[in-house]
């Protein structure tokens, strides 16, 4: 079998990840909607709104990098005993 050339993170367990993110993400819309004075909905809400989404947009890239780089390392662990070029000192 041959190994994985371009690991990939897993797209289920990222989304699992993300779910709990995203739920409060959506109540924090909900609030910010809610908590608007009558006759100002958008003025008051829209950039509470738009900063949620741009937090969980940020959240979301950085978690899926980091599990990408993740699944690379755990394909290609470092050999045992390899020193890396490194010459060893006593």
């Amino acid at each position: 079998m041959e190994m994985e050339q371009n690991p990939k993170l897993s797209r289920e367990q990222f989304v699992e990840a993300m779910r709990a993110k995203f739920e409060k993400a959506m109540g924090q819309v909900a609030d910010a909607v809610n908590e608007a004075m009558p006759g100002f909905i958008i003025t008051d809400s829209e950039e509470k709104v738009r900063d949620v989404f741009a937090d969980l947009r940020r959240e979301a890239y950085e978690m899926a990098v980091q599990m990408r780089m993740d699944a690379a390392e755990a394909a290609f662990p470092p050999s045992a005993g390899c020193d890396h070029g490194q010459e060893k000192t006593a």
